[in-house]
C-alpha cells in the first residue's frame, strides 16, 4: 500500500528501523541527551527564540491542543477562534469544556481568512487568538502574517496548531510572535502517531507558571521541570521519541527545514500539475504544501477513496460529515516520490477510462 493521507504518513527506512528494535530503558543519561537534541532541533526548525522551551507529550496532536488550552488560558481570558473546519471546531469545543470565553470566526469550508474578518475584533478587549495554521479537514492554509500583525497590534497571546503544516510550510515562530506551536509525530515528522510536540515562548512559560492546571498528566509545569534534565514526568512513547530524533537529524543533514519544505512543495506542485484534465476541482482558496483537497465533479469522493484503496492498493484521505461525498484529500508529506504520484494518477486515469469518474 502507498499512503497519500495526511497522517499517519510513510516513514523513511531509518525511522522504521528504530521501530523494529527493542524498546530501551529511558531513565538514562543517553536518553536525556537524545531529548535535549530533539528540543534543540525542533526549536531550530520552528525558528523559536533561544529562551523558548519544547515539551513532548505522549498523546496525539489533539492532546497538545487541549494541553495548550488547559495550561495557558483561564476564564479571565477572552479568545478569538478561527473555525474553518473540523479542527477549528475542536478548539471551540475545548474552550467550551474548559470555560474559556471566546468568539469564533466561522468560515465556510475552503474559504481563507481575510482582513475583513478581523476588523470587528480590533481593540475590543480580547486577550488570545487561536488558530489551526492549516485546517487539515478542508486544506485551507491561513495567512499567518495577517494574523501575526493583528495579534501584535492588539497584544494578543497567540496559540497556533501547526500539526499538519510544520515542516511542510514556512513558519517563523519568533518573528510571527507565536506563543504556542503544536505539532504531531505522525504528520511531516513522518513518525508513528503518539507524540504531541509543543514549542512555548517566554510569554507562554510565564502563563504556565501562573495557572493551576487541573490535570496532572497534562500539567506543563511538571513536564517543563522534568525536561530540564532531558526527561518526561511519565513513561513516554520511548520508541517514537527515538524515531523523532532520527527523523530530525535526517532533515538537518538533508539541508534543514527549508530543504524539507521545498521537497514537499515540489511534490505538491508535481501532483497538482499532473491532475489537470481530470474531473477534480481544488476546493481551497489558500493551499498548504501538505495536502491537496479535491472535489470530484462526477463521482462520490468516498467511493473514489474506496476504489483507490481496494482495487489499486493506495490510501487517499477521505472526509467525514457533510464533506464525506464531496471532498477527498491527497497528502504530500512523508516519504513519497514522484514515482508514487505517477501510480496514483494512473489509477485516477484508469477510473476515468472505465467511466467511474
Amino acid at each position: 500500500m502507498i499512503n497519500f493521507t495526511v497522517g499517519p504518513v510513510q516513514s523513511s527506512d531509518a525511522v522504521r528501523a528504530i521501530g523494529a528494535e527493542q524498546v530501551p530503558y529511558f531513565r538514562t543519561a543517553e536518553f536525556s541527551e537524545l531529548m535535549f537534541e530533539n528540543e534543540r532541533l525542533v526549536k531550530k526548525f520552528a525558528k523559536a527564540s533561544d529562551d523558548s522551551r519544547v515539551v513532548f507529550i505522549t498523546g496525539s496532536g489533539s492532546a497538545g491542543m487541549e494541553t495548550a488550552i488547559m495550561n495557558t488560558l483561564t476564564p479571565a481570558d477572552k479568545a478569538i477562534i478561527v473555525n474553518g473546519g473540523s479542527f477549528g471546531h475542536r478548539f471551540v469545543e475545548l474552550c467550551e469544556l474548559h470555560e474559556i470565553p471566546f468568539t469564533e470566526i466561522k468560515l465556510q469550508p475552503g474559504k481563507a481568512l481575510k482582513a475583513e474578518h478581523l476588523k470587528e475584533f480590533e481593540g475590543n478587549g480580547y486577550t488570545t487568538f487561536i488558530v489551526n495554521k492549516h485546517e487539515t479537514s478542508t486544506g485551507v492554509h491561513y495567512d499567518m502574517q495577517l494574523i501575526s500583525d493583528f495579534c501584535k497590534r492588539n497584544n494578543l497571546f497567540l496559540i497556533v496548531d501547526c500539526i499538519s503544516t510544520f515542516l511542510a510550510d514556512p513558519f517563523d515562530m519568533a518573528t510571527l510572535g507565536a506563543d504556542v506551536m503544536i505539532t504531531g509525530s505522525q504528520k511531516a515528522l513522518a513518525c508513528p502517531p503518539g507524540i504531541s510536540v509543543m514549542a512555548l515562548s517566554p510569554k507562554a512559560l510565564t502563563r504556565i507558571e501562573q495557572i493551576k492546571c487541573k490535570c496532572q498528566y497534562l500539567d506543563l509545569k511538571i513536564a517543563l521541570k522534568n525536561a530540564e534534565r532531558g526527561q518526561t514526568p511519565w513513561t513516554p512513547a520511548v520508541s517514537i521519541l527515538r524515531q523523532i530524533n532520527v527523523r530530525l537529524k535526517e532533515i538537518d543533514a538533508n539541508g534543514g527545514v527549508e530543504a524539507e519544505i521545498a521537497r514537499t512543495a515540489s511534490l505538491a506542485n508535481y501532483f497538482r500539475e499532473r491532475i489537470k484534465g481530470l474531473p477534480f476541482e481544488i476546493v481551497s482558496e489558500s493551499l498548504s504544501n501538505a495536502v491537496t483537497p479535491l472535489h470530484p465533479t462526477t463521482a462520490s469522493a468516498y467511493d473514489i477513496f474506496l476504489k483507490i484503496k481496494d482495487e489499486y492498493g493506495m490510501w487517499i484521505c477521505p472526509n467525514g460529515g457533510e464533506m464525506k461525498d464531496t471532498v477527498f484529500r491527497v497528502g504530500h508529506i512523508g516519504a513519497l516520490t514522484t514515482a508514487d504520484y505517477d501510480k496514483l494518477i494512473d489509477a485516477f486515469k484508469d477510473l476515468k477510462s472505465k467511466g467511474f469518474i
